[in-house]
């Protein structure tokens, strides 16, 4: 049967997505669950249709017709939740005539995708080390390993995907021997316990992070604190604002921000001597995501202080690597999510006042990310949860940006 069904896997889908191909989708899920989570991308339409619709089409003879409703261009890719009763729509329209094929797997799989990119330009000058982005298209969410020799550290694991970070360190004929958290995450259930228990591997978190009630042994680092990962020297860099514990992360050229300044959808910037590039437009991390340690504006006036001093002695050229990326966000030529700091510091949001940006962030809040509650809960030791009840627990999107810095 399923051998029948025009078929798409998530990782050919999510090729498309990236290059900027129009990607036209029909979505058979009830209207809640696609607005609160579903394909998204640059020239991503999606088109949202119960099942029961299909059988009126069905029964009525107009497949066609069915199909002629679904905005967009090109193919239809149908999802569903997990691939089943989008094989039998995506069968049927194929049959009618349609060019349709099926998310394999549906929106499950899809949230079992995780992308790896090596940063270019983060580590210049260090011959056979590299830096790699992981993605996880799903839910925005970046984490990153560092390679140098023989060792491997990796900040901001996802626990789905721990097993993934030990096989591609062996692939690059290393071992895992540090794992940092930046800072309690509150969107998706952190691999930091279990790829520390499944490699031998220093479990790392910021001090302030710890002191939130985390219940288990790391070790901690502070403000300047060093962690060596062969060659290499990575700096803890405090960075307050979206928690009292976020802490970036520098290395090489680069910095890894965490939830403190993101980079979305590229955008053409002109040099002084008139030539193109590729830039990134900049946003800036919600401060209302730690309960009961402050109000929210206590929290973006560290953000504030964060952007505007805590990073100002890191030159224009520093390359941000962020901890996430927004809804419909479209990766940079090679193909990682990352921008120049001194790009971001032409946005508008580094020329307003602290009033004025403490006002902004704190007025465009996104909805909280779902279950951020339960998702602290287990991050901090607090609570527990099996593989299967993690991974649904942190199904749909991040929701840590407020809104974009150049708006």
């Amino acid at each position: 049967m399923t051998d029948e069904t025009p078929g798409v896997s998530p990782e050919s889908l999510q090729r498309r997505i990236d290059a900027g191909d129009p990607v036209r989708v029909l979505d058979l899920r009830d209207r809640d669950e696609i607005e609160e989570w579903r394909l998204a991308g640059p020239d991503v339409t999606v088109t949202g249709k119960p099942y029961n619709r299909f059988v009126q089409a069905t029964v009525t003879g107009d497949l066609e017709g069915f199909a002629a409703d679904v905005d967009g261009e090109g193919p239809i890719t149908v999802v569903c939740a997990r691939g089943e009763a989008s094989a039998e729509v995506a069968r049927e329209l194929a049959a009618a005539g349609v060019d349709a094929r099926n998310l394999t797997g549906g929106m499950e799989a899809w949230a079992r995708l995780l992308v790896a990119t090596e940063v270019e330009g983060a580590l210049p000058g260090t011959a056979g080390a590299t830096l790699a982005q992981y993605r996880r298209p799903s839910s925005g969410c970046l984490g990153y390993m560092l390679v140098s020799g023989e060792e491997a550290a990796v900040v901001d694991p996802l626990r789905a995907f721990a097993d993934r970070y030990v096989a591609d360190a062996a692939e690059r004929g290393a071992e895992v021997t540090t794992v940092a958290d930046t800072h309690v995450h509150a969107d998706h259930v952190s691999g930091l316990r279990a790829l520390a228990e499944r490699t031998g591997a220093t479990p790392v978190m910021p001090a302030p992070a710890v002191d939130r009630g985390v219940t288990y042994d790391v070790e901690t680092v502070a403000d300047g604190d060093a962690i060596a990962v062969g060659d290499l020297t990575v700096e803890a860099v405090h960075a307050p604002g979206h928690t009292t514990g976020m802490t970036a992360f520098a290395v090489g050229d680069a910095l890894l921000t965490g939830d403190s300044l993101f980079v979305d959808g590229a955008v053409g910037r002109a040099d002084r001597d008139g030539s193109r590039r590729r830039s990134r437009l900049a946003g800036v991390a919600r401060p209302d995501l730690e309960d009961g340690s402050g109000e929210a504006p206590a929290f973006a006036r560290e953000l504030y202080r964060t952007l505007t001093e805590r990073f100002a002695r890191f030159p224009d050229g520093t390359l941000v690597a962020p901890g996430h990326h927004g809804e419909g966000a479209a990766p940079g030529e090679d193909g990682a999510f990352t921008a120049r700091l001194g790009d971001c510091r032409d946005l508008p949001v580094f020329e307003l006042s602290e009033a004025e940006f403490v006002e902004r962030v704190t007025e465009r809040t996104p909805p909280r990310p779902a279950n951020h509650a339960e998702i602290v809960a287990v991050n901090l030791g607090r609570e527990s949860a099996d593989d299967a009840s993690a991974f649904e627990l942190e199904l749909g999107p991040n929701n840590c940006a407020a809104a974009p810095a150049d708006d």
